[in-house]
């Protein structure tokens, strides 16, 4: 399952916020990091369909996202750093009403992660309702709604921002689960303590790629000892990611 991105040029107006990007996600961990106006929102986007390609080419597995955009979506999860949920629903409510949109019976919804909800420590909450959980459980539910399907592909914007530090680890652990059994995983984030040195890293700035390879060769490469030398580097920024 991998994503080969090429030559995506994307602008609003006059304000050009990828230029020329190409670069591949495999299958596992990738990590995508840049500073805020770097252009991850809008790759992001893209790769979820939010926005249509200006131009360059999407491939998933040699598929077209501008020609199999609805197709696609099937097998694409998404976590997206806004939360979504409704409120005044219970998880399972949430759940089974997700599971519909993607033509699955609620029971069978439920069934395909029941192990998923036994992991992220929901299987005893699924009639509490969403207003009455704290951040990091919403986000858990976030999590296991994006997997009702089963997706190959699955995409994670800032998942953890904001988090206690046990949510941030159960979310962190069994993404990371799902990438060793073969997801296509892109996690988007600025807690930099949460990349090891193993991930596929992918930096932009200013809409360019700057680094593209795992961490530890780019270690090698740029002569740092850290991610946050190695991005503070690559980016010419102070920012403290951490």
């Amino acid at each position: 399952m991998t994503i080969t991105i090429s030559s995506v040029r994307f602008r609003y107006g006059k304000k050009l916020a990828l230029d020329n990007l190409s670069t591949t996600f495999t299958p596992g961990f990738n990590v995508l990091l840049g500073p805020n106006g770097a252009g991850k929102s809008t790759l992001f986007n893209l790769l979820t369909a939010q926005k249509h390609l200006q131009a360059g080419e999407l491939l998933f597995d040699n598929v077209d996202m501008s020609d199999q955009p609805s197709a696609l979506m099937r097998n694409i999860g998404v976590v997206f750093q806004k939360p979504s949920l409704d409120l005044d629903l219970s998880i399972k409510q949430n759940l089974t009403y997700f599971a519909a949109l993607h033509g699955i019976a609620g029971k069978q919804g439920l069934a395909n992660i029941a192990h998923i909800l036994a992991s992220l420590g929901l299987s005893e909450r699924l009639h509490d309702k969403i207003r009455s959980l704290n951040e990091g459980h919403r986000r858990r539910v976030e999590l296991a709604r994006a997997l009702l399907h089963r997706p190959q592909y699955l995409f994670l914007d800032e998942p953890t921002v904001g988090l206690d530090v046990h949510s941030r680890q159960i979310i962190l652990e069994h993404v990371r689960t799902l990438a060793q059994q073969g997801v296509c995983v892109v996690w988007t984030t600025h807690l930099l303590d949460e990349i090891e040195p193993d991930d596929h890293l992918v930096i932009i700035n200013h809409g360019a790629l700057v680094a593209d390879d795992t961490c530890a060769a780019l270690y090698k490469q740029h002569g740092v000892a850290s991610v946050l030398s190695l991005y503070r580097t690559l980016t010419n920024t102070q920012e403290n990611a951490l």
